[in-house]
């Protein structure tokens, strides 16, 4: 029973910071729906806006243009992603990058996963550009699930120089 406790206890961190990136994320989607209209872009700087993007695909809005069958396919793909890395921290949860990396990917999948079952899209609001050159407009889930896999490659780059 102890080593139940004791595992339970060390999943709580790494879901303190996936519930963060999910309130964080949720709460500046709300601020975008309060006070822009679909299409709306302001300009923060040169390089930066505040835009108003509705997102019914996946990353670079891949499979936007199928007929609604794609909601529940990235709802229940982010449902079992979110099972399998629960799982994988319950195992890991003492390698702190690793574990660091796989909250940030649980954060922003599941907060994705809640605008798909709220609106039936991912509310996108943040975009960068250069010289005429647009990124694909993001949100802060789509930063969290980035900087974890960042931090992933970044873990394995360590993991193998240390068995090297």
């Amino acid at each position: 029973m102890a080593s139940s406790s004791l595992r339970s206890s060390s999943l709580l961190p790494w879901l303190a910071i996936a519930a963060l990136v999910i309130v964080a994320d949720q709460f500046t989607k709300t601020l975008i729906l309060g006070w822009f209209q679909l299409g709306d872009s302001r300009s923060v700087t040169s390089f930066f806006n505040l835009v108003r993007v509705h997102n019914t695909g996946a990353a670079f809005s891949f499979l936007a243009g199928a007929s609604g069958w794609q909601r529940w396919f990235f709802v229940g793909l982010g449902a079992a992603a979110a099972v399998f890395i629960v799982w994988l921290l319950r195992s890991h949860g003492g390698q702190r990058l690793f574990a660091t990396a796989l909250a940030l990917i649980l954060g922003g999948a599941l907060g994705n996963v809640v605008d798909r079952l709220l609106h039936g899209y991912v509310v996108d609001f943040i975009q960068v550009h250069y010289g005429g050159w647009y990124f694909p407009s993001f949100n802060v889930a789509d930063s969290a699930i980035t900087i974890g896999a960042a931090l992933l490659i970044l873990d394995e780059l360590r993991r193998v120089r240390r068995s090297g």
